[in-house]
């Protein structure tokens, strides 16, 4: 079922560019092969589906979410439901970095070694690598032995011990390799030199800063309203999602958020509302790695383009949940889709109506 965020969604459009009946046209036209676009992706109706937002200069112009919110119950997703939103959190825990770097509290090329003085390596591992996945560590997603501990509720110490002793797969600055450590690591250092929790840090620096009132730090215990239940496809058909302990992804994956929240978070971003502009130059430039190759990722975000022009974007993955958002600093569009299903990937969708938005609207 479509959930529309105004029975009049054309009449917000017009207000964008201006009032005129091929305007009107313009934003049914648009309206109408995102649906179609969308469609490809959640055909089931009566299973889980996706949210997805289009914003213009900050505004919102298209806003619907389609399929169930929890099947078990037959309740649709809503416009306002809270999805899972895996390693997008890891721009949250790069701005809160930087935060504190503003702040004087820390510098991106310490060495770990500073906060972490038992780390093997960690006097050539700086906060830099880490935040650009540069720093060679062991991804402790990848290794086999994670399933014994998916599910404890370990502390960030405990959880960097898990990983810390592995052999390195290179060389600190030598090459790019996603990785997840690297960003647990960045929550621990965030616990360290604050002196509170990364939940209550980002809750009460970002989260309530930016009136995210319906973002949180996961918890399958505590109550949390409007939350899209997340599920797999089987050979059988959908079963709930894989039950972890949110200590685990931490602050490389483990927040909650909605399509609005989401907006805001990137409105308050290009208002300077966390860190000045010259910070977010840094979060966003591309770097080097020791060969002089240039990278495409900056601090928590890829850093890529849609038709030669260039994107911000960053996707999550967790059990039952996907997720995927492009920002086109330039023209200012923003495109995000959350999925409440590993079976519904949000990627490719996102970047289509990321390049239709480029197309369509001025």
């Amino acid at each position: 079922m479509l959930k529309y965020l105004k029975s009049g969604y054309a009449i917000l459009l017009c207000t964008i560019i201006s009032i005129s009946p091929f305007n009107v046209a313009i934003a049914q036209n648009f309206e109408t092969t995102v649906d179609s676009l969308l469609s490809t992706v959640v055909h089931d109706k009566t299973g889980p589906g996706m949210a997805l937002l289009v914003a213009k200069n900050g505004i919102p112009i298209y806003q619907k979410a389609f399929g169930k919110t929890n099947i078990e119950v037959d309740a649709d997703i809503g416009i306002n439901s809270v999805f899972q939103i895996g390693s997008m959190t890891k721009q949250f825990t790069a701005i809160a970095i930087m935060m504190l770097e503003e702040q004087g509290r820390l510098n991106v090329n310490d060495p770990i070694s500073r906060y972490l003085p038992d780390y093997p390596v960690g006097n050539k591992i700086t906060i830099h690598h880490l935040l650009t996945h540069t720093a060679g560590i062991k991804d402790f997603t990848t290794m086999k032995s994670i399933d014994r501990i998916a599910r404890s509720d370990l502390s960030p110490k405990e959880l960097i011990n898990f990983f810390k002793n592995e052999p390195v797969d290179f060389a600190p600055g030598d090459k790019f390799e996603y990785n997840n450590s690297g960003y647990v690591i960045l929550g621990y250092l965030i616990e360290q030199i604050s002196g509170e929790t990364y939940e209550s840090f980002v809750q009460r620096n970002i989260f309530n800063k930016a009136k995210m009132y319906d973002s949180r730090y996961a918890s399958d215990r505590k109550i949390v309203m409007n939350r899209a239940s997340g599920y797999d496809k089987k050979e059988t058909g959908y079963v709930n999602k894989t039950s972890i302990s949110f200590a685990i992804p931490f602050s490389a994956g483990s927040l909650m958020s909605t399509t609005a929240d989401l907006l805001k978070w990137q409105n308050a971003l290009n208002q300077n509302l966390f860190v000045k502009a010259g910070t977010m130059k840094k979060v966003t430039s591309q770097y080097k790695l020791n060969n002089g190759t240039l990278l495409t990722y900056g601090y928590g975000w890829h850093l890529k383009n849609i038709n030669g022009i260039s994107t911000r974007e960053h996707g999550g993955s967790i059990f039952g949940f996907k997720s995927m958002a492009v920002y086109i600093p330039s023209r200012d569009i923003y495109v995000v889709g959350l999925s409440n299903c590993s079976c519904n990937s949000p990627t490719q969708v996102t970047r289509e109506i990321a390049a239709l938005a480029l197309q369509r609207l001025r």
